[in-house]
């Protein structure tokens, strides 16, 4: 099946500024702290309550979510590595962030929060709390497929994605001080293997002044080639060449090397979307007042729709680290499931008992 489109995504990890460079990732993820803001002023405003104590909230959101987050990584994603690695553990900016831990740091942080601030039902909090954090997440998973990370499987998608900026990431942090920048061009060609439909793509490395031709070229044949060949460990699956590497250098200094694309499932996007619909269910029905009585009916909702999306689309991505090679379900799925379970017990329970608590 030929896709019907498909993109390209050659964008860096964020905006150079010169002194500093904006990170898309962290814009978005600050970005989903401050529509929250909002959305939750406006909600305090509604039910009468000081905004003083919203405050207070967003300092317990932002440090259970990112505090969440991180160990939720670590305990349930690669707690082999960094139980010998303790030390690297609060290094938050080198990645490394699972919702999951997320969701359970929130509802940790609103139960302290509404005891000892609020003093209100932790559930009539966690109703409302939700919306925001619906939308928080749809940012979240923009700032992923900005940063070209928790993608989808090789497939001939009618959506599909081609991420090259990994491949230029891991050939110059490698191979930086011998090249100057590399550039992808898709081409109007494409060829079938392993049947997949591949984009061609000149690949132009852009080698510095000073490097000799021969030099170049043993760099080209012998060590930058199978990075783009997805035969190194450190980045495979992103670009492979023809059968034959082709490619040649002229006297600039410049070497153009064709390879294939792969194409992907933009599952960040799917993921992005569906978060911003359940934003739009849920903030709807808030504004319906007898819904507002049930305590936990939002939060169970929430709990359904957002995990429930998340156990189905992870079929559709790849792994993000080799223990879940070979299972059934991975890590992501596995953890889902109770929450799922959890948002059932919230929704059917306050159906079945509707009245204020």
């Amino acid at each position: 099946m030929e896709s019907l489109l498909t993109i390209t995504w050659d964008a860096g990890r964020g905006l150079d500024l010169g002194f500093f460079t904006l990170r898309y990732y962290s814009l978005l993820f600050a970005g989903g702290f401050v529509l929250g803001y909002l959305i939750m002023r406006r909600i305090f405003e509604r039910e009468g309550i000081p905004e003083a104590k919203l405050d207070t909230l967003l300092t317990y959101v932002v440090i259970a979510t990112v505090l969440g987050a991180r160990l939720g990584h670590v305990f349930f994603y690669q707690w082999d590595y960094y139980s010998q690695h303790l030390a690297e553990i609060p290094k938050v900016w080198e990645g490394g962030l699972a919702s999951h831990g997320a969701a359970i740091g929130i509802i940790i942080a609103i139960i302290i929060y509404c005891r000892r601030v609020l003093h209100k039902p932790v559930l009539w909090m966690l109703d409302r709390l939700v919306i925001t954090v619906a939308l928080a997440g749809c940012l979240i998973r923009l700032g992923n497929f900005a940063n070209s990370e928790i993608y989808g499987q090789m497939a001939n998608a009618q959506w599909e994605t081609v991420f090259t900026n990994p491949v230029r990431e891991r050939i110059m942090a490698v191979y930086g001080r011998y090249l100057e920048g590399i550039e992808f061009r898709e081409t109007d060609r494409k060829e079938v293997a392993d049947s997949l439909i591949h984009p061609i793509y000149e690949v132009e490395l852009q080698f510095a002044q000073g490097v000799q031709k021969d030099v170049a070229q043993k760099l080209v044949s012998r060590r930058i080639s199978p990075y783009l060949a997805g035969l190194s460990k450190e980045n495979t699956n992103f670009l492979i060449p023809p059968q034959e590497l082709n490619w040649q250098i002229d006297q600039a200094g410049v070497a153009v090397v064709e390879g294939l694309g792969i194409p992907r499932r933009p599952t960040q996007l799917y993921e992005a979307l569906a978060y911003l619909l359940i934003f739009f269910i849920l903030a709807r029905l808030y504004l319906l007042a007898p819904v507002r009585l049930r305590h936990g009916l939002l939060f169970g909702l929430f709990l359904i729709l957002v995990f429930g999306f998340r156990f189905f689309i992870e079929f559709y991505k790849e792994n993000q680290v080799s223990a879940e090679q070979g299972d059934l379900l991975n890590i992501g799925q596995k953890l889902s499931i109770p929450l799922v379970v959890l948002g059932i017990f919230f929704s059917l329970r306050k159906l079945n008992n509707p009245e204020n608590e």
